[in-house]
């Protein structure tokens, strides 16, 4: 058989073999697909530009006919659209705190967030984290107001043997902050932590306090902390600190007991910043980083099931 024939045969099979994409094969599929993204906590906007963006990537292109090459050419062109939804300018706060340390210059953390979200125990964790790589560290109670806070953050510092600022409930938030870092600067302290209110119905009166914070202490990051279980509410809370106050990246607390899982794209998606690190348990060892592969997977899953 002639070369020139041979080639002509197999392009005859190729084209028995594959078939084009067409936008009547992928219709019902994302209708679907957008509606287990919403239950899975996804917000409703980035459900539809997922969907739209997939039926983008899949339109016109060559699948095989026969087996699973389909239902696989569509799970991998939807990893890779996901992926493109969670590519946010990183964070390294160790490496920052190190990189700092290293010209003698303290590093000041302020969390943000709601009541209830973790906070207060999402930065005790991260007090545990680097203290087990060496840093020295204080905590600044910066809230004043919610009965009980300065206690809860003090018995934190007591089971970590780690210094911590505060000042009588009352007291102006951000002079407690300043105190703090002042205190790091003179004894050559690597990182402040700073804990700060998150009473949500007086909305106006906690941006204008934690805008103050953030003049006063100047930190070089600003961290918003998340309930992962309270799904598109932690969305809607992401969006008003970042639009008020500004945040850099942000940590999902209670995403172990996060069955839906939705949370963590939407906040990256819809604030561009990304997310760090997310809460696994009670114990101080129960933070771990952020995997943005691992968290697609796990996504997926539900969303296929």
């Amino acid at each position: 058989m002639s070369k020139r024939l041979s080639n002509v045969l197999r392009g005859a099979v190729d084209r028995l073999a594959y078939r084009i994409v067409r936008e009547e094969d992928v219709a019902d599929l994302l209708d679907d697909l957008k509606i287990r993204f919403v239950e899975c906590d996804v917000a409703y906007d980035l459900a539809e530009e997922i969907a739209a963006r997939l039926e983008e990537s899949l339109k016109g292109q060559k699948v095989r006919r026969f087996g699973k090459g389909f239902e696989v050419f569509v799970s991998e062109t939807l990893r890779n659209v996901l992926l493109q939804s969670l590519e946010v300018e990183q964070v390294d706060l160790v490496g920052s705190i190190a990189e700092r340390s290293k010209g003698k210059n303290t590093t000041v953390i302020m969390f943000v967030g709601i009541n209830g979200s973790g906070k207060t125990t999402t930065i005790a964790k991260f007090a545990h984290l680097l203290k087990e790589i060496g840093f020295s560290v204080v905590l600044a109670c910066s809230d004043t107001f919610r009965a009980g806070a300065i206690e809860q953050l003090e018995k934190h510092a007591e089971r970590l043997k780690t210094k911590m600022v505060k000042r009588p409930y009352g007291s102006d938030p951000a002079s407690v902050a300043y105190d703090a870092v002042n205190h790091a600067a003179s004894h050559g302290i690597d990182a402040v932590l700073i804990d700060t209110a998150g009473r949500m119905q007086t909305k106006r009166n906690l941006m204008e306090e934690l805008a103050k914070i953030k003049r006063v202490a100047q930190p070089q990051f600003t961290v918003f902390v998340g309930d992962a279980l309270a799904g598109n509410d932690a969305l809607d809370q992401a969006r008003v600190f970042n639009s008020s106050v500004g945040f850099d990246a942000a940590i999902l607390a209670k995403f172990d007991a996060d069955s839906k899982g939705g949370s963590a794209l939407s906040i990256m998606y819809e604030t561009k910043k990304p997310v760090i690190y997310v809460g696994t348990g009670q114990g101080y060892g129960d933070l771990r980083p952020f995997s943005a592969r691992d968290y697609l997977s796990s996504l997926l899953g539900q969303v296929a099931q």
